[in-house]
């Protein structure tokens, strides 16, 4: 009875060795498709200050689609204008070619916007909503493209234009 109790006891051991070796592979084997990157900015001038840090992650699928969140944060004085920006973004990353990216990117941001004039204070506090669509060269972890913003409203936008170039780096 006693050597039955010892042989189930060590099947049991083997087995769960077994099982955290499986789990600690497959845990390796997802951090592996993980890459890293994002922005930093920095902007001055004359009454001008502007400063942002865009944090991102992507989960390669296959050589060809991969897709991750990522964050932003960005602050920016001009003159009397204050904006604080914060929010947060999918992407989507499509490589048909090791040389062409397709991306798709929907952004939800939150912008709360402050000024002192002579004539007295403005406060302004709104979400902006984006969705990218990009084509860009690839290299190795970088791209270099373009990408236009189909939700864009002239009159409700806090980016210039409709069209954005970017470099894309992740490691």
């Amino acid at each position: 009875m006693k050597l039955m109790k010892n042989t189930l006891g060590l099947c049991a051991i083997l087995f769960m060795t077994c099982q955290l070796i499986t789990a600690q592979t497959q845990s390796t084997y997802f951090w592996d498709n993980v890459d890293f990157g994002g922005g930093l900015g920095l902007n001055f001038g004359e009454e001008y200050f502007a400063a942002s840090v865009s944090p991102s992650a992507i989960y390669n699928f296959n050589p060809y689609f991969a897709a991750g969140p990522g964050l932003s944060y960005s602050y920016i004085r001009d003159g009397d204008l204050k904006s604080s920006i914060l929010g947060g973004s999918i992407i989507t990353l499509i490589n048909p070619l090791p040389a062409i990216q397709f991306s798709a990117e929907f952004e939800e941001l939150y912008v709360s916007q402050t000024a002192n004039y002579d004539g007295g204070s403005f406060e302004r506090d709104f979400w902006n909503a984006a969705l990218f669509l990009g084509l860009g060269y690839r290299s190795g972890s970088v791209t270099i493209g373009a990408r236009y913003n189909v939700l864009y409203d002239d009159d409700d936008a806090i980016y210039t234009s409709a069209i954005q170039p970017f470099i894309r780096v992740y490691f």
